[in-house]
């Protein structure tokens, strides 16, 4: 199994950087993470990651409270869970919709039986 290769908070930002230039070319997701030498999801990651892991130099510390930071973090839970509900409930209705209408053009051999 091959070594799973870590890079730097300098190399991420300088990846990151790289990323987003080409993109600004119109390459495509695949074609910018093949090459940075990274997967999409890697890419999807690091650009997902907090600021502090993505830049070079250190930010200073936050003088906010701790229950500040966890009360953002719930507000941002409870919005990501909105929105997963809403996804979930969208492909529901997509599957109901692709299974009646399967249902409909599938010929009738079945006998009724009471």
């Amino acid at each position: 199994m091959p070594k799973k290769k870590r890079h730097s908070n300098a190399e991420i930002t300088a990846k990151l950087a790289q990323a987003d230039n080409l993109a600004k070319e119109g390459k495509l997701q695949s074609e910018i993470a093949h090459t940075l030498g990274v997967s999409v999801m890697t890419l999807h990651r690091w650009r997902k990651a907090p600021p502090s892991l993505n830049s070079a130099s250190p930010s200073p510390p936050s003088r906010s409270h701790p229950e500040d930071d966890e009360a953002a973090r719930i507000a941002e839970l409870q919005l990501e869970n909105s929105r997963l509900r809403r996804l979930v409930t969208d492909l529901l209705l997509e599957k109901v919709k692709l299974e009646e209408t399967a249902q409909a053009s599938r010929p009738s051999s079945r006998r009724a039986t009471r």
